[in-house]
């Protein structure tokens, strides 16, 4: 009878992820972690190789050189309502948080100066093998939404570099923050506090459009990135019942956005409070509905581009 090999290999379903703020952009804490949920990361550090280009040694080619080092990548993370207020908070920096009955509601608001960075551990137990990204920053939040299936979000992280992989972790035994994940299937659209319809399919994408200060190093390491202007768009599938929308997009007006959902008491809303709407066609294209698709563009004139409020039972991020 064939034995299995006594070789350990890495798998996913076993891996783990911990993350703290840095202090210094760049600087791995020594205490502080919090073990976060994932569904699924690529960050890591990566060097291509540059072909050699000299000429006079003859056909065989010479040793070639390393180029770059880049660490950018995204981390999907589920929309729960505990731990998702740690990528809120990289993204759009410290909330005003405010608890009553229990309840701690945070306020994140976008276009701040200064955003935090982040350490953020990767670990494969059975290798054993553990590397930290360290000066982690939140450029992109992407969400889409449906009537069915798990609800998650991707974050677009710019990273500094990664530690060596090796057998013992940094974190030491971090915090776990977890909480339970909002659904879909109660998720809602609405515009000026009420619901909006025959919405088939929503996204939006939030970005801080880092600049990559890119330094020359002797560790080819970029020196940082400067978050730049805070942008926002997406976009709405709905079925072709009303003239409101279209007669706002006709005359140029902006309307009002939010998304959100509810679990018990916890609730996490997303409102753009300025949102354009493109002229767009409703095409027939048979016996079935009439539907037409908006790709807007949200504005921050005369306030904030993005406002995310989260009720949970964390005291502070």
């Amino acid at each position: 009878m064939a034995v299995q090999p006594t070789r350990r290999r890495a798998l996913g379903i076993n891996a783990v992820q911990s993350a703290v703020f840095e202090t210094a952009y760049g600087q791995t804490p020594t205490s502080g972690f919090r073990r976060l949920p994932f569904v699924s990361n690529s960050l890591g550090e990566e060097r291509p190789l540059i072909e050699d280009d000299q000429l006079g040694f003859g056909r065989e080619g010479l040793d070639p050189e390393y180029d770059v080092a880049t660490n950018d990548g995204d981390v999907v993370v589920p929309m729960d309502t505990r731990a998702f207020g740690w990528w809120l908070k990289l993204l759009l920096g410290d909330p005003v948080s405010a608890t009553a009955s229990g309840v701690t509601t945070h306020t994140f608001t976008s276009g701040k100066d200064q955003l935090p960075s982040a350490s953020i551990e990767i670990g494969n137990p059975e290798i054993p093998s553990f590397s930290v990204n360290f000066g982690a920053l939140a450029n992109q939040l992407r969400v889409s939404m449906a009537r069915s299936g798990m609800l998650n979000a991707t974050i677009g992280v710019i990273a500094q570099g990664e530690t060596r992989k090796q057998a013992l972790s940094v974190a030491g035994t971090p915090t776990t923050l977890a909480g339970e994940r909002f659904q879909q299937a109660t998720g809602s659209i609405k515009r000026g506090g009420e619901v909006l319809g025959s919405v088939t399919g929503a996204g939006f994408t939030y970005s801080n459009n880092y600049e990559k200060v890119e330094a020359i190093r002797e560790d080819g390491r970029i020196d940082g990135a400067d978050p730049l202007k805070a942008m926002m768009n997406g976009e709405l599938t709905m079925r072709f019942d009303r003239l409101d929308l279209y007669d706002a997009a006709v005359d140029g007006t902006p309307i009002d956005l939010s998304f959100g959902w509810k679990r018990g008491d916890f609730s996490l809303f997303f409102t753009v409070p300025r949102v354009f709407l493109p002229r767009v066609k409703t095409p027939i294209t048979g016996p079935g509905g009439v539907q037409a698709t908006s790709n807007w563009q949200a504005s921050g004139a005369g306030g904030h581009t993005l406002t995310a409020v989260l009720k949970n039972d964390v005291a502070s991020y």
